[in-house]
């Protein structure tokens, strides 16, 4: 089940922005956050998709939707310009943004290459 935040609820599970300047994950699992607002068709078209994800991937990533109307600060945060933009956020490694409407397969592959690529230490 995708979870919506709010720039408080963001703040305790991904990113507190105001306590630090450096990027600091708070979270257990590796995120995806979804950057959406309702009058967008695209997102319309990626939600039920990140709705089957977080069923597929339960208890390995958190899947997460922020409205971008409703918390233009977090928008602002993360300078969003287009919708959708998909944030993925590794366990231990910088976030990456990617923007428009994925297909799954596409998702899936960067939901196992960005997010649950393990470091294999040499």
């Amino acid at each position: 089940m995708t979870e919506h935040l709010t720039a408080q609820t963001f703040k305790e599970k991904v990113f507190n922005y105001t306590a630090n300047q450096e990027w600091k994950f708070e979270g257990e699992l590796p995120a995806l956050i979804d950057f959406y607002a309702d009058w967008c068709g695209p997102c319309k078209m990626v939600a039920p998709i990140l709705e089957e994800l977080s069923e597929e991937y339960a208890g390995k990533i958190n899947i997460y939707k922020i409205d971008t109307e409703a918390e233009q600060e977090l928008a602002g945060v993360f300078g969003i310009r287009s919708i959708p933009s998909l944030l993925f956020i590794p366990k231990n490694d910088k976030p990456q943004m990617a923007q428009g409407a994925l297909p799954k397969n596409s998702l899936k592959e960067a939901i196992e290459n960005v997010l649950l690529t393990v470091d294999i230490p040499s």
